[in-house]
């Protein structure tokens, strides 16, 4: 990571209660605004604009979840494993690991149908 502005920017964000809590949350399996409300026990305009900030940092990822007949939704999926900070003759130096997000059955299937058989049989 580079830049002290960026470092101060990400420390920002991992410093706040509500911002930890959806990371913890979302590290579990994937989860919409309302259960990231429900679980954290936080209101819903708090979640979009935590999620909004871990996004910005690549700490969270949307993902568009297909329902069928419509009224689409977006779960959130924490993609940080790990974070460091080390001070190194006079300098802060941070390191993101970044794990790949849960996925769910029948997301690489492009026919809705099919992706939402393979959801139904994994439940």
């Amino acid at each position: 990571m580079s830049g002290d502005s960026e470092l101060a920017a990400l420390l920002d964000v991992l410093s706040d209660d509500y911002a930890r809590s959806i990371l913890a949350a979302t590290s579990v399996r994937p989860m919409s605004a309302k259960q990231i409300a429900e679980e954290c026990d936080m209101s819903g305009p708090t979640v979009y604009r935590r999620v909004e900030r871990l996004r910005e940092h690549d700490l969270v990822e949307e993902q568009t979840r297909v329902r069928v007949g419509g009224n689409d939704y977006n779960t959130y999926a924490a993609t940080l494993s790990e974070f460091s900070l080390q001070l190194d003759e006079g300098s802060f130096e941070a390191t993101l690991e970044a794990a790949p997000p849960p996925e769910f059955p029948g997301q690489h299937e492009d026919d809705a149908a099919d992706r939402f058989t393979k959801m139904w049989e994994h439940l």
